[in-house]
């Protein structure tokens, strides 16, 4: 299933966020009014731990008639964020729609089914099929389900009607029936974790200039996946920290936070993030003066992300060579992407100058070179590669974030797109992030 790409933004707080982006009340009754649905209840749904991405399980979610008569038809709606899906092909009395992916909600992929059958009193029912299918994006992920008694609609959507044998809802027997006369919800969820993870990395930049020159300078920030990520609402993912080399000043920056002494944060346009997306931060960097051996870094915060093994991409240099600042260790590399390589629109660039050359393990490369004289070699490595020069040696590292371990990213319901089901008609409540500069 193709999940659409991102929104690029700047996130804003929003004061008064109410705990979701995107909130789908599918028939929301008015506060004091009787649900509809009064008389189907939703059994629980446990946990689903440990799938493997690209494999199958049953789509759970069960229920009750609590009620006196039996009903002649009802409607079921399963939600689930972006790391899930459902098997094909879609049973022809169910339809899909893709729904969200605007404001700070990434898509959720919605299943509807409905059953001309009779449901009599007492007697718990699921559906014989289909099948939720786990993503190669999956890593912490959501699945709310809903049964109703009315036709359920989308607003606004798209919905694309199943070609495939219809499905029936089929009697549980093993399973304990609601009570009678239970007013339970008719809805429940669950969360689906994923034997998968997501590597975080930064890459840095080298750069070459003399007194009184401006340089611009583009670092970037990437989850190179598979998982996607989903963090707070209206929360950064995560904050990248940018140190500047000494003898500059930032005379122009977008959507990064001054720290003063030339330390910026830089957070990320939403509160999720898709695999092999990335967020650049771009600098005017004004060169004061010539500082030997002057260098800034960038390094993830230090927050546990116990989803991303790979620790040796959470930082990288700036190296900075002033023309007359003497050596600078020109054959240092602008960054780790040891374990898993970057992708989207790596950036490539190259310096010259009197010493070696040095290789850029930023997904793409550059050279760049000290100006002093000093014989013998040096060798950098990062992720792998490595360069040898005549102008000594220079390691990544920099201000390395400590990750520690821990919990992970908080999957909040709201910035995974998570659905909160009725039945009827259809209230959706969103909140838009307003651009900080």
């Amino acid at each position: 299933m193709a999940h659409a790409s991102p929104r690029r933004r700047t996130l804003r707080r929003t004061a008064t966020a109410v705990g979701a982006v995107a909130v789908i009340a599918l028939g929301a009754a008015p506060a004091g009014a009787a649900d509809p649905d009064t008389g189907l209840v939703m059994g629980k749904i446990g946990p689903i731990d440990g799938v493997k991405p690209g494999s199958e399980v049953g789509l759970p979610g069960s229920f009750t008639n609590t009620g006196t008569e039996a009903l002649d038809k009802v409607w079921m709606i399963w939600s689930a964020t972006i790391g899930l899906g459902y098997s094909s092909p879609t049973p022809s009395n169910c339809s899909t729609e893709n729904y969200g992916g605007a404001d700070e909600a990434p898509q959720s992929y919605l299943l509807i089914c409905e059953f001309d059958q009779t449901v009599s009193p007492g007697v718990v029912y699921a559906p014989e099929g289909p099948k939720l299918r786990i993503q190669d994006s999956a890593l912490n992920d959501e699945l709310t389900a809903r049964v109703s008694k009315s036709p359920i609609q989308i607003p606004e959507g798209s919905p694309t009607q199943g070609t495939g044998p219809a499905i029936k809802l089929v009697e549980r027997p093993d399973e304990t029936p609601a009570a009678p006369g239970s007013t339970e919800p008719a809805r429940a969820g669950t969360k689906v974790t994923a034997k998968s993870t997501a590597d975080f990395q930064v890459t840095g930049a080298q750069l070459k200039g003399k007194v009184g020159d401006t340089v611009p300078l583009t670092v970037k920030f990437t989850n190179a996946g598979p998982g996607w990520v989903a963090g707070e609402p209206y929360e950064s993912v995560t904050n990248v920290h940018i140190k500047m080399p000494a003898g500059t000043t930032v005379t122009g920056t977008h959507s990064c936070r001054d720290q003063g002494q030339g330390a910026y944060v830089c957070g990320t346009s939403s509160s999720f993030m898709h695999p092999n997306t990335e967020h650049t931060y771009k600098f005017k960097l004004k060169i004061n003066k010539a500082v030997p051996g002057a260098k800034g870094s960038v390094a993830l915060e230090e927050k546990s992300r116990p989803f991303d093994p790979i620790k040796s991409n959470d930082s990288a240099d700036i190296l900075l060579d002033v023309e007359g600042a003497g050596a600078t260790g020109g054959s240092g590399s602008t960054s780790g992407t040891g374990g898993s390589g970057t992708s989207g629109s790596d950036s490539s660039g190259s310096t010259s100058g009197s010493g070696g050359s040095g290789t850029s393990a930023s997904g793409g490369s550059g050279s760049a070179s000290g100006s002093g004289s000093t014989s013998g070699s040096g060798t950098s490595t990062t992720g792998g590669s490595s360069a040898t020069g005549t102008s000594g040696s220079s390691s990544t590292g920099g201000d390395l974030a400590e990750t520690g371990s821990g919990s992970t990213l908080p999957l909040a319901a709201a910035a995974a797109g998570a659905v909160i089901l009725g039945a009827g008609g259809v209230l959706v409540a969103r909140r838009r992030a307003a651009r900080q500069r």
